[in-house]
């Protein structure tokens, strides 16, 4: 019996197909995990500014 990728009329196709789909969900979770990142940086920083705001006022 050939394997399943050996009976498809267009095997480079559909792998390729596969391939870039797999890729695509690939790129995109590593793309929301650096968003995810990004944005607890962002809050961290505003944070951080808040705080020395907030402190520079005191002092004067």
């Amino acid at each position: 019996m050939l394997p399943p990728f050996l009976c498809s009329s267009s095997p480079g196709r559909e792998w390729r197909q596969q391939h870039q789909t797999r890729k695509m969900e690939m790129l995109r979770f590593w793309r929301d995990g650096l968003e995810r990142q990004l944005a607890a940086i962002n809050a961290a920083i505003s944070t951080l500014e808040t705080q020395m705001d907030r402190d520079s006022s005191q002092e004067i």
